[in-house]
């Protein structure tokens, strides 16, 4: 039985580093794992799976979900994905996320973008500025949105987002993705 680690990880957008830092593990050992080199024990399955706020049969379970099942999660049970206090924080607002193409998250952006890097990923991103304002950085083009806007684009268009003005921004973010 294989885990499915790197999956779970790539969906939810979280880095070996940072999937090493809140779980504890190193990145080789966790490297190791999603080469399935190395398989977890009880103890460090259950640490992953918290650091991904998923459950734990979903690092190993091969099973659809089935089309009657939904996804509730409620306010109080969003558990943050951020590697540290200090990196903008974000949260899964969906179980079952191995199974799912629609990611939904809300995201606290930083005022800074925190690294130079920018996103581009396979599949489709919608955003909807639900408190504050946002800078979209789409490398030529920078794009203000105001509470109540949304945007809508390829997810391989290069991208980096930023929190502006007075009122730290909460955003609703959708990706559309697809098992590579």
């Amino acid at each position: 039985m294989s885990i499915r680690l790197k999956l779970l990880r790539k969906k939810l957008g979280v880095t070996l580093e940072a999937l090493a830092e809140k779980s504890g593990m190193t990145k080789s050992y966790l490297s190791k794992v999603e080469r399935g080199l190395n398989t977890p024990s009880i103890a460090a399955a259950l640490k992953l799976a918290k650091a991904l706020n998923v459950k734990v049969e979903e690092l190993f379970s091969e099973d659809s979900v089935s089309l009657d099942s939904y996804s509730l999660v409620r306010s109080h049970e969003r558990q943050s994905l951020a590697a540290n206090d200090q990196s903008p924080g974000y949260a899964v607002l969906a179980h079952q996320v191995s199974e799912r193409n629609l990611l939904p998250f809300i995201i606290y952006p930083a005022k800074e973008f925190t690294d130079k890097t920018f996103k581009e990923h396979v599949g489709e991103e919608f955003l909807f500025v639900h408190e504050g304002q946002v800078e979209v950085d789409f490398m030529n083009e920078k794009v203000l949105l105001e509470r109540g806007d949304a945007l809508h684009f390829n997810a391989q268009k290069p991208h980096r987002i930023r929190s502006v003005g007075e009122v730290q921004a909460q955003l609703l973010v959708v990706v559309h993705s697809t098992e590579e």
